[in-house]
């Protein structure tokens, strides 16, 4: 099956999901057990802005990076620039945090609630060039779901 066609398939089920739970570490939470497994990503999950840092939230996968500052590695940068980041090699981002050395491709999507942002969709892959245009726009069709 086609990205497209999955990620086509996976859109109402996120949506399902979320319909009228108002907790949203509950969202978060299921969102991103959700994208994992259906899309086989690496390493999926949230970080919640507090303050000037970006904090661990609900994920999936190994563990990760507890705190990112406003503006470091592809979280920081995608909250400070305020939108979608595709990294096709994160050895070529300046400022990448190695997390994992596993990590080879990711995607940061910001989260906004009322048009701040709150927190960002961080997704990895352990493939090279794993993003693309179709995740970004999907990805972004699913963020916009939380809040």
């Amino acid at each position: 099956m086609k990205k497209r066609e999955k990620y086509e398939q996976l859109l109402p089920q996120a949506e399902a999901l979320v319909a009228g739970e108002p907790d949203v570490i509950a969202r978060m939470a299921n969102v991103a057990a959700l994208l994992h497994r259906e899309m086989g990503f690496w390493w999926t999950g949230f970080y919640r802005v507090e303050g000037d840092h970006l904090v661990l939230g609900p994920f999936q996968g190994p563990v990760a990076c507890t705190r990112i500052a406003r503006g470091r590695g592809v979280c920081g940068t995608s909250w400070k620039e305020e939108h979608t980041i595709v990294v096709p090699d994160v050895e070529q981002f300046p400022g990448h945090i190695a997390c994992s050395s596993e990590s080879r491709s990711e995607i940061v999507v910001p989260v906004r609630r009322d048009g701040a942002i709150v927190a960002v969709l961080d997704i990895d892959s352990r493939e090279l060039a794993t993003f693309d245009d179709t995740d970004r726009l999907y990805l972004e069709r699913i963020a916009a779901l939380i809040y």
